[in-house]
């Protein structure tokens, strides 16, 4: 990935988002909000019709690369392990914060990452509303970039383990651990949920929160959090790889809070 590459993406991206996202933001029918999964699991036409839209344009800039997104591996779910295997694939959340976005709440954001065997190198988490952005390529610091310019951004400086602030999807995990989960994770300050994982990493790697944990690891709301952020890794300790479909991704603000908080988890997920 080179620069001329991040900016096609990120002006097709923001495209996409102006033409697609906004014009519905506050505006859909009722019969434009599906459940999936649950009421909780939505999918809105802003999703499709976005993803429809920036799956075309990458694919005529990146012809050669597999281009798809969240909703259309939902259609054909045999389009998940390519991500982890293709010598380079570009993975697409249209919409992430579909609930907050179906009900009217300003906290959802488009997420891209390119992944190469299934190794992030280039992750972008898109705000519509502010038409702004993070960035990251493997040869690049995080950028926070906007129309009017960007800059480098840093992760928070290691604290406590009682002063650290992070978010936390536990309802993903199992029952019979996550009553352990919850007990541990309240020896921190603050556990919050955004129900977006592009603010959260957004929130990460502006230093803004300490850390995010998620036991759900699709591709298309970790990869591009995973490389914009300085510690990512499994909980195990492994490297995020978009193969994986089990295990616990850690995010942290630097080693020594990752390692804090590893040791903390992994007694409660045993």
């Amino acid at each position: 990935m080179n620069q001329a590459e991040e900016t096609l993406i990120v002006e097709a991206v923001r495209a996409v988002a102006k033409a697609e996202i906004l014009p519905r933001f506050r505006s859909l029918a009722p019969s434009a909000i599906k459940e999936k999964s649950s009421a909780q699991d939505l999918v809105t036409e802003a999703d499709l019709a976005a993803e429809a839209a920036l799956t075309a344009k990458l694919r005529a800039a990146f012809p050669s690369t597999l281009v798809t997104g969240e909703e259309a591996i939902a259609a054909d779910p045999a389009l998940r392990p390519r991500l982890g295997t293709e010598s380079r694939a570009i993975v697409i959340d249209p919409v992430d914060g579909t609930w907050n976005f179906a009900h009217g709440l300003a906290t959802f954001g488009v997420i891209v990452a390119v992944l190469e065997e299934g190794r992030p190198v280039l992750g972008l988490l898109y705000d519509p509303t502010a038409d702004d952005w993070i960035v990251a390529r493997t040869s690049t610091p995080a950028r926070h970039a906007s129309p009017a310019g960007e800059r480098v951004i840093t992760t928070s400086k290691p604290k406590p383990l009682a002063a650290l602030n992070g978010h936390a999807g536990t309802w993903f995990t199992p029952r019979p651990q996550r009553k352990a989960l919850v007990a541990v994770l309240s020896e921190t300050d603050r556990l919050t949920a955004l129900r977006s994982s592009c603010h959260e990493y957004r929130f990460v790697a502006q230093g803004h929160t300490d850390f995010m944990l998620s036991s759900m690891l699709h591709p298309w709301d970790h990869a591009a959090g995973n490389l914009i952020c300085q510690q990512a890794k499994m909980l195990d300790g492994s490297a995020y790889n978009a193969a994986r479909t089990e295990g616990h991704l850690l995010t942290a603000s630097s080693e020594e809070v990752w390692q804090t908080l590893a040791a903390l988890i992994r007694p409660a997920l045993a």
